[in-house]
């Protein structure tokens, strides 16, 4: 079995996709960082679902989500000189059908009347405020991946509309939970 220490990156570097090195502070790693934490404070708010059966549907929509997030993850850890690769490459890549997936969960909590007045403080209960701290997440990944294009790494549309969208969905599942 193999070790999850290489060492590799004790010198301050680690991979992208395709193998070049660049710092740990590179504004991809950065970027993909973030997505990370996003995805690891969707599961705190997934975790934290209960057995209703409209949880189960969240719970559900958390878990394509977070394996959504994995794919974006993929394509900005892709150096621009690699693109081409990645493009014709096995892995999945994000389509404009999931963020179209996320403007209809948006239309549909839209939908239910959901109350709220301003701006809101988080906290409520433990399950609004996991969704908050992923929202919270969310548009930090959305300000990382929109720092890209100032470090010559041109993305395609779909995934900063995509994290657009999702911080949007978790501001709207924390005001349902709230309620």
């Amino acid at each position: 079995m193999r070790s999850i220490t290489t060492r590799t990156g004790d010198d301050g570097t680690t991979g992208l996709l395709f193998g070049q090195r660049v710092a740990k502070d590179h504004p991809q790693i950065e970027a993909v960082g973030t997505l990370d934490e996003l995805n690891a404070a969707l599961g705190a708010a997934k975790a934290q679902l209960g057995a209703s059966e409209r949880h189960g549907r969240i719970r559900q929509q958390v878990t394509e989500i977070q394996r959504e997030l994995i794919t974006l993850m993929g394509e900005v850890a892709c150096a621009e000189e690699d693109l081409t690769r990645y493009a014709g490459s096995k892995f999945a890549k994000l389509t404009p059908a999931a963020v179209s997936a996320l403007d209809e969960a948006i239309a549909t909590l839209e939908a239910q009347g959901l109350r709220f007045d301003g701006w809101a403080t988080p906290g409520a209960n433990a399950l609004a405020a996991a969704f908050d701290v992923a929202r919270a997440t969310g548009r930090r990944a959305e300000r990382r991946l929109c720092a890209l294009s100032s470090y010559g790494r041109k993305l395609r549309p779909e995934l900063s509309q995509y994290v657009n969208r999702l911080a949007d969905l978790l501001w709207l599942w924390a005001r349902e939970a709230e309620q």
